[in-house]
């Protein structure tokens, strides 16, 4: 019965999702860009090069359930058009905006990282990684602090029971 049942539900789930598919246009420019591929014809002088004030922020210490903020501010150092494809933080308690919009030679950009401390303690280091028409194409910055756990009343008598 379960080898009859499995491909007729199978056949039903296939013709229930309409029958017509849709070609999506998926934008292939930085694919196509010569200057994003390890290519040995490329000068490497000729590629858009990042160049940050800082690679590593240091909120210092902060209390549990806090957000924080960091800006990253950079230079495109190179002599095209830097294009920044993803930015992806270690978890889902770092969240990264960055600019959409090629960074043209000579100008400057940021990346604005929010850190949501809710449920960390002790030591934290998160990274940042961004996809970019550079060689090589990823490039990564950090954040890291203490998220410091604040004590109850309770505890705190406790402790002074001890001492």
């Amino acid at each position: 019965m379960k080898r009859i049942l499995f491909p007729v539900a199978v056949v039903l789930l296939l013709a229930s999702c309409g029958g017509t598919v849709e070609k999506e246009t998926l934008n292939t420019d930085i694919i196509d860009n010569p200057l994003s591929a390890d290519n040995a014809d490329v000068n490497d002088a000729e590629l858009p090069h990042f160049e940050f004030v800082e690679e590593i922020k240091d909120f210092g210490e902060i209390s549990q359930g806090e957000v924080v903020s960091a800006t990253f501010r950079f230079r495109n150092v190179g002599q095209s058009d830097l294009i920044i494809s993803s930015a992806k933080g270690s978890c889902g308690c770092t969240v990264p905006q960055w600019p959409k919009e090629p960074i043209k030679p000579g100008e400057e950009g940021k990346i604005d990282v929010k850190f949501d401390s809710n449920g960390k303690q002790g030591m934290q280091n998160k990274t940042i990684t961004l996809v970019a028409n550079t060689i090589p194409n990823t490039k990564v910055i950090a954040i890291k602090g203490s998220v410091l756990v604040p004590t109850t009343q309770k505890e705190e008598e406790i402790k002074e029971k001890i001492n």
